[in-house]
């Protein structure tokens, strides 16, 4: 049982540490787009536009957070709000042209820098991590 409760407690810390280098690598690369507007940005990428109310759902956030990231995307001239065809009464969130050239140059250098992390990693090493991280990911959703 000790063996289980200290290797739970390395996973911990070394999960603290991931989070940490990451925000500090989300700033270097670029100091404007928090490592949150990031992920909200690209997930307006992905989604090709969404709500506000939908991004604070998706990532468990308040709407407030939401809220104060969204306005710091938009006066970068990153995020761009557009009515809902469907439902006047609606704004939907998209990245702008500025901010889908961001993204793209975030994302290819956060790439660069995984590479570069792991280049001497194997195939099967690789496999089994990205594995891992899956089924950690895909409990945390389970579990809310």
């Amino acid at each position: 049982m000790a063996h289980r409760e200290d290797s739970v407690e390395t996973i911990q810390q070394e999960m603290t540490a991931f989070a940490r280098r990451a925000r500090a690598t989300a700033a270097r690369m670029h100091p404007e787009l928090s490592l949150v507007s990031y992920t909200l940005l690209a997930h307006l990428d992905d989604q090709q536009g969404c709500r506000a109310t939908d991004l604070a759902a998706h990532y468990f956030l308040d709407k407030s957070t939401v809220s104060r990231q969204i306005a710091a995307l938009e006066k970068l001239g990153f995020v761009e709000r557009r009515v809902d065809p469907e439902d006047h009464r609606v704004q939907v969130l998209h990245p702008t042209e500025k901010g889908d050239r961001v993204l793209a140059n975030v994302t290819a250098s956060r790439r660069r820098a995984f590479h570069e992390r792991l280049a001497d990693w194997d195939e099967e090493d690789l496999d089994r991590f990205a594995t891992y991280l899956r089924r950690y990911n895909a409990a945390q959703e389970r579990l809310g």
